[in-house]
This record gives C-alpha cells, sequence and structure tokens, in this order.
C-alpha cells in the first residue's frame, strides 16, 4: 500500500489516511516523516523522552528535504500496528503533554498539533504532528538529559537530534554544519510556481492541402498566358509591368521556363514560409502566466514545450500578404529594382524575455525575465507567437515546464494540459485573412 505525502497531515481525513497505511504495512511505514509506536505510556517520563526525541528530530530537519511530503510536517503515531489499531488509554490532554515535554525542548521550541481518532469507548490513536522546518530558524537542541533502560530511549544535554531514515538520532558534523547554515537562512526554499497558458492552441485541419492548391493556381496562372495581364488574380500577387519587362523587352519563352523550374525547385523552402506565414496571421497569438507562491525567484530560466505543437511568429490580420503566402513564380519589384517583402519586421531588444523556436514534433517556448516576485504575476505578451497543435483532433495538448534560477542548482519541473481552440477549416482561414471584404 502506498501512502500519498502530498497532504497536509491535519484534519480526519488525512489521519485515517496514515492510519490505514500503518495498519497495512506496520513499522515498514517509518521514514523522515513518519513514526510509529505501537504503544505508549505518555504518563510516563520514558513516554515524554520518547516524544520529546522524535520532535527534537523533526525540528532539526532541512526544510528543502521535508518540504517533499506532507508539505513539510512530520507525525508521530501512537498505539497502531500492522492488522490494526489497538489505541492507547484515553485522556491525555494536549496542554498536560506539552507540559511535560517543556523540560526537554526548550523555551523557544515550535508548537506542534495533536490529534485523535477513537478505536473504542476507552481507547483512541493518538497523532503528534511536529511543524515544517524553516529557512533561518535556530537549532533545537535537548535542554535536559534522560537515562532510560534503553539507552535508546536516552537524551543528553545540550544535545542535537535528526530524523534518520526510520529513527531519531544524535547529529552528525555534516549534518550539524546543514543546521548551522539554515539558521543564517543561506539555504533557498523550495520553489512553487503556477504556470498557466493564457489563451488557446489552434487547431486548422487541411493546411497542407489548400496551400498546395494555392501554388497549383500559381503555376497554372503563370503559364496559361505568354504575358499575364493585371487582370488575372495572379498579377495581382506577383506580377507587375516592370516585371515582365527583362531589359526593356518582354521574356523570352526560355527564360519564362528558366523561372519556373527555379521556382519549382525552390518550392518545398517557399511552401514552409507560406505555412508559418498563414499560421501566424490566422490564429491568435499566446502568453504565459507565472506565479511563484511565497518566493522571489532571481532570474529566472523557464521551458515550456508544448508537446506535438509547432510555434510561428505571431503577425496582425493587416501583415497578411498573399506574396509570403505563395511565392510567386516572379516576385514584383520597386522601380529601383528593390524587391518588395511585405512581412512585418518585429525588432526585439537583445535582452527581450521572450523566445520561441520548434525541436523535433515539439514547440519550445523559453521565459528569461529579469525575477518572480512572491505571489506577483508575471505574464508575456501575447503578440509574439501562436502554438498550432499539429493533430486537429486533439482536444487539449500536453506542456512540460522545467525552470532554473540563477544561484541555485534547484530544477524545478511541472506540466499542465492545455485545451485546444475550436477546428477551424484551412480554406475559411484563407477567406478570412487574405480575401479582401467586398
Amino acid at each position: 500500500m502506498t501512502l500519498a505525502t502530498d497532504l497536509i497531515p491535519l484534519g480526519e481525513r488525512a489521519l485515517r489516511s496514515i492510519l490505514d497505511h500503518v495498519n497495512a504495512v506496520g513499522d515498514e511505514a517509518e521514514t523522515t516523516y513518519l513514526e510509529v509506536k505501537s504503544d505508549l505510556d505518555l504518563g510516563s517520563k520514558v513516554g515524554v523522552a520518547k516524544v520529546a526525541k522524535f520532535l527534537l528530530g523533526s525540528a532539526n530537519r532541512r526544510p528543502h528535504e521535508a518540504a517533499r511530503h506532507f508539505h513539510g510536517y512530520a507525525v508521530l503515531v501512537i498505539g497502531a500496528q500492522k492488522g490494526g489499531a489497538q489505541g492507547v488509554s484515553r485522556g491525555v490532554e494536549a496542554h498536560e503533554l506539552e507540559d511535560r515535554l517543556r523540560p526537554y525542548l526548550g523555551p523557544q521550541f515550535p508548537a506542534f498539533e495533536f490529534g485523535r481518532i477513537g478505536v473504542d469507548a476507552e481507547r483512541e490513536v493518538l497523532f503528534v504532528i511536529a511543524q515544517p522546518p524553516l529557512e533561518g530558524q535556530t537549532i533545537f537542541p535537548c535542554h535536559r538529559s534522560f537515562q532510560g533502560e534503553d539507552r535508546r530511549d536516552s537524551l543528553e544535554d545540550g544535545a542535537i537530534y535528526v530524523r534518520g531514515t526510520s529513527n531519531t538520532r544524535p547529529a552528525r558534523a555534516g549534518e550539524v554544519l546543514a543546521l548551522v547554515e539554515r539558521a543564517r537562512g543561506g539555504g533557498k526554499p523550495p520553489i512553487n510556481l503556477d504556470v498557466d497558458v493564457v489563451g488557446l492552441i489552434g487547431r486548422v485541419d487541411r493546411i497542407d492541402e489548400v496551400l498546395e492548391r494555392l501554388y497549383a493556381f500559381e503555376e497554372e496562372e503563370f503559364t496559361k498566358r505568354e504575358e499575364p495581364t493585371r487582370e488575372s488574380f495572379a498579377s495581382t500577387s506577383t506580377l507587375l509591368a516592370s516585371n515582365v519587362l527583362s531589359g526593356g523587352r518582354p521574356r523570352t519563352p526560355e527564360e519564362r521556363a528558366e523561372l519556373l523550374q527555379a521556382w519549382r525547385n525552390e518550392r518545398p523552402a517557399h511552401f514552409a514560409q507560406g505555412r508559418e506565414h498563414f499560421i501566424g496571421v490566422g490564429l491568435p497569438g499566446v502568453g504565459i502566466r507565472v506565479v511563484s507562491r511565497d518566493r522571489f525567484v532571481a532570474k529566472p530560466h523557464l521551458i515550456l514545450t508544448f508537446h506535438g505543437c509547432e510555434a510561428s511568429d505571431f503577425l496582425e490580420l493587416e501583415d497578411a500578404d498573399y506574396e509570403q503566402l505563395v511565392e510567386p513564380v516572379i516576385r514584383r519589384r520597386e522601380p529601383f529594382g528593390v524587391g518588395i517583402a511585405h512581412a512585418a519586421l518585429r525588432i526585439r531588444p537583445r535582452e527581450y524575455p521572450v523566445s520561441w523556436s520548434n525541436r523535433d514534433s515539439d514547440a519550445e517556448v523559453v521565459l528569461t525575465p529579469e525575477s518572480f516576485r512572491p505571489n506577483v504575476p508575471w505574464t508575456s505578451d501575447r503578440d509574439d507567437y501562436v502554438i498550432l497543435a499539429k493533430d486537429p483532433q486533439a482536444v487539449s495538448v500536453s506542456v512540460t515546464w522545467v525552470l532554473t534560477e540563477d544561484g541555485n542548482d534547484a530544477v524545478t519541473r511541472g506540466e499542465l494540459q492545455v485545451p485546444t481552440a475550436e477546428l477551424i477549416d484551412a480554406a475559411d482561414l484563407f477567406k478570412s485573412a487574405f480575401i479582401p471584404e467586398t
């Protein structure tokens, strides 16, 4: 039986979950954050000393390690074992136990929680719940000696106890130094990041099919007339009078054949560029919203991978240019021979905090802002890029992210599912973006 440790061990439901786990596996349940005692007399000195030892060891944990389970809490279960819970005698009051523990714990020791689940009219299972350790907290030494019949139950005045894999023991040198560093506040707490995609992932059907038809139409318009006219559809996007002249004369059939063959040879590259232009104009932009919970993150480097997607530069609708969508056989020129390029040119500062690219079958977005401030949303602009799901039938896509921070070796990871937009036919998208309304 596996115990879910992503819960806070407070409240009856959480405590019953822990008790069920102990009943199933017994002493095997013991870890750095969970200890089990089948029977313990909390009215005796040895019983109080055992609880004090558990609390001291729990208080001297390293915060980032403790936070991996039970949100940093640690739990001592009293009155349970494998196969069932016999409990201990009812009547133990939290304030009375705290009074007995105080001589061992000292005046500055943090408070603890106390829980109970009844077994019958006379017995109950007790839970002693230690608070999560924090950066900047002092070391908590034992304040009183106790010599038990079993030396493992003994306590020494001034000793520092820590939680081992399944027991509480005196700290080793390295563990003492780590606690000194904790007291100095030198360590950083783990990063708890909320990451959301602002906007929807696009879905478009038949993109390549529509582009293939447009390219076929471009070739047909070029070849069916010896000298294309302004009245043809292609002439509005590919030809002007200055284009059909070569050195002051009409192009020969041989020259036109060479131009067409060169255009065909470069068609795969032009097709890919036209596809990107089509997606960038046709789809709305996407942004990323990030909130760091209770934690300042210095110079973050956040990589988001949109699985099974592709990214393209976002373009305004007025940036739609048929010659960028379908490369003409002959691109029209200015009178002085300079080609006209209608794609929007976006100049971004060198330190712009957003970049995007396509890697294998996924789209990747990298965020490098100056910082994430505690509990303050950071949101990227929605006019940087668009994201298209490669599978038009996908109702959602998986997004994984990896965060690293300047001056911190820790790596934080996460995953979310992002819904896709309604499916659009590429022909409808072409009409709305590239054919002016009349």
